[in-house]
């Protein structure tokens, strides 16, 4: 009788813990198995969730075992995520979170009472003296991703754009809409700003660890402060890069709940990895998170197994260190309650290559490869192509850098890249140079766009030679068409040296009579003044050419041009137009899509390289005679 009443007793006991304390997360539930299906059961319902109630998380401290921790249910907060959207509010202690308390790389920590899952650990109380957490119902972040959800993004609206903008060295990466503000480590506020009397006052999302291999501290120091503010927690890497190698199948121990998980995205000589846990499996399908990973939307970043190395408790944010593993799917979606991904779908990435040249004559190849976003895509390609040039060249001073390669598109011509720079900020140009082009094509949404590649070649030399256009002179003013004539560019460098480079060129045949205009200047002073500066492009072919067509700041340009009349329709220059073309242009009757011009181009050469890089640009009149 004894005996009997000891095991009603036990048997009481475990079925209030929820029979957890010696079982895995993939044992608890049937979530994990292959055949089972998403739905209310499998759950224990927001409605029943009860402050007092008590459960059990999972996540990796260390290796790839999920392992076992406490976690009281404090209350809810309706609406803290979002529009009827809650959050449960916890404590966690026991195990190893009585070391590291809520910590980044937790994100998606699953959480169950009874045996059944509530959520996913997700937000936290930045410098709390108690490990609170917030937990992201798991009802909200299924119903985010279902089957009306579509894994792929539809094409968005066409985006203008200007010559200006595809030229130019200064294109700068916008950083996703809802990033969080985070600086220096202080998640909740920036510094000076009003929210900073009150960081630590409000939930944050916990901070998703970004581990890098093969980059130097300068580079994490320059791009640190974007990826901080979008929510990322830069690491330096524990361990070697991930090769690219296959996709491995998935089996029944792939990413179970608990279990920590990589979002990849980039892998070969460059690693950037961003880690986080898996809340649910349900067959093919992974939740994580519990709240976005950079708002992205429609994705698609490789899914990767991972190993923790260490989790390191931080008095402001504790971070777990995690070494990337096999790929074994494709995140598909990134969105307000958490990532959504799929087993055994194989994302497209860009294979990418770099072959280095420094000014001591070393020489270095890297392939990697990086993933296709949007957003990530140029940032990755900055970041990348920047830490290569820096990785062998001294980071203070002048250098002299050339890149020369392209950027191949499936069914498409390739676009050359060839651009020079000088000067202390020229590493960070050439990254822009190529991320820039590249940001344009992803901006433009057409379905039939595929980067299939980026190969480039980058040398380096220290010195940076840069010099500004002074004046330029002819060798007579009247002149008449078929001939040729010399011109003469004063550059001046900013040592007070004037060189001076000779130009013979020849008055284009059938140049009519009367006064053009001589302009030689760099690529964007002169692009900066052509009547063409805003347009849409109709297809990828039209912006492929126009990418391919735009003139570059580091060459010089001689453009001939005279007085006309003419308009712009769209992105052609139509000049010389019958006087009733004109009339109905001028008449009011059409609008939009047409810009009226004056001046028509006669020619434009493409100077030859000089040994210094020139900037600025200069005019003068010539008459055309018989």
């Amino acid at each position: 009788m004894i005996n009997a009443r000891i095991l009603a007793v036990f048997v009481l006991v475990i079925s209030l813990t929820g029979g957890m304390t010696a079982q895995s997360p993939a044992n608890s539930t049937s979530s994990t198995s292959s055949s089972s299906k998403v739905s209310g059961k499998d759950y224990l319902p927001l409605t029943s969730v009860k402050e007092g109630m008590k459960g059990k998380a999972w996540t990796v401290f260390r290796g790839s075992e999920p392992e076992p921790f406490d976690v009281e249910i404090l209350g809810i907060v309706p609406g803290s995520i979002g529009p009827k959207q809650d959050l449960i509010i916890g404590r966690i202690s026991g195990g190893q979170a009585d070391r590291t308390a809520v910590f980044a790389g937790m994100s998606g920590s699953p959480v169950y009472v009874d045996g059944k899952l509530i959520g996913a650990i997700s937000y936290s109380f930045p410098f709390a003296k108690e490990a609170i957490c917030g937990i992201t119902p798991i009802e909200q972040m299924v119903s985010i991703f279902d089957e009306r959800s579509k894994d792929t993004a539809a094409p968005g609206g066409r985006s203008s754009f200007s010559f200006a903008e595809i030229a130019s060295a200064g294109w700068d990466t916008p950083m996703p809409s809802g990033a969080n503000a985070v600086d220096g480590g202080l998640i909740g506020a920036m510094p000076g700003s009003m929210l900073s009397s009150v960081a630590g006052q409000s939930f944050r999302r916990i901070g998703t660890p970004m581990t890098f291999s093969g980059f130097r501290q300068e580079t994490l120091d320059l791009f640190g402060p974007k990826l901080i503010a979008a929510g990322l927690v830069p690491v330096a890497a524990a361990g070697g890069s991930a090769k690219v190698t296959p996709m491995k199948k998935a089996d029944e121990n792939t990413l179970k709940p608990g279990a920590s998980v990589t979002m990849q995205l980039s892998r070969g000589d460059y690693t950037l990895a961003s880690h986080g846990t898996v809340t649910e499996r349900d067959g093919e399908k992974i939740y994580a998170f519990g709240h976005p990973f950079l708002s992205l939307g429609a994705s698609e970043l490789p899914m990767s197994e991972s190993s923790v190395v260490i989790v390191i408790p931080n008095m402001n944010n504790s971070f777990k260190m995690a070494i990337p593993g096999d790929m074994v799917g494709t995140m598909t979606q990134d969105r307000a309650t958490g990532v959504y991904g799929k087993l055994g779908l194989a994302p497209k990435m860009i294979p990418v290559k770099l072959n280095l040249t420094t000014s001591r004559g070393q020489k270095e190849t890297l392939d990697f490869e990086i993933a296709k976003d949007d957003f990530l895509t140029p940032l990755l390609l900055n970041i990348t192509i920047y830490n290569s040039i820096v990785a062998l060249e001294r980071g203070i001073g002048d250098l002299d850098i050339t890149i020369d390669g392209d950027i191949k598109l499936a069914g498409q011509p390739v676009i050359p890249i060839n651009r020079r720079y000088a000067g202390a900020a020229s590493s960070q140009m050439a990254a822009t140079s190529v991320s820039g082009p590249v940001n344009v094509l992803l901006r433009s949404r057409f379905e039939d766009l595929e980067i299939t590649g980026i190969n480039l070649n980058i040398a380096s030399a220290e010195s940076g030679q840069t010099a500004v256009l002074d004046r330029v002179s002819i060798d007579r003013s009247e002149v008449k068409a078929g001939e040729t004539i010399t011109l003469r560019a004063f550059a001046r460098t900013p040592a007070g040296r004037v060189f001076v480079q000779e130009i013979p060129f020849t008055i284009p045949k059938g140049t009519p009579e009367g006064k053009i205009n001589l302009t030689v200047g760099d690529g964007s002073s002169i692009q900066r003044d052509e009547a063409i500066q805003q347009f849409v492009p109709g297809d990828l072919s039209e912006l492929v050419g126009i990418i391919n067509k735009v003139k570059t700041p580091d060459r010089l340009y001689l453009k001939i041009t005279r007085t006309t009349q003419g308009a712009v329709i769209g992105a052609s220059e139509m000049p010389n137009l019958p006087p009733s073309v004109l009339a109905t242009i001028n008449s009011g009757r059409t609008t939009g899509g047409i810009t009226k011009t004056t001046q028509t181009v006669v020619s434009e050469t493409l100077l030859p390289p000089s040994e210094f890089l020139i900037s600025g640009n200069m005019s003068l009149t010539l008459d055309v005679g018989r």
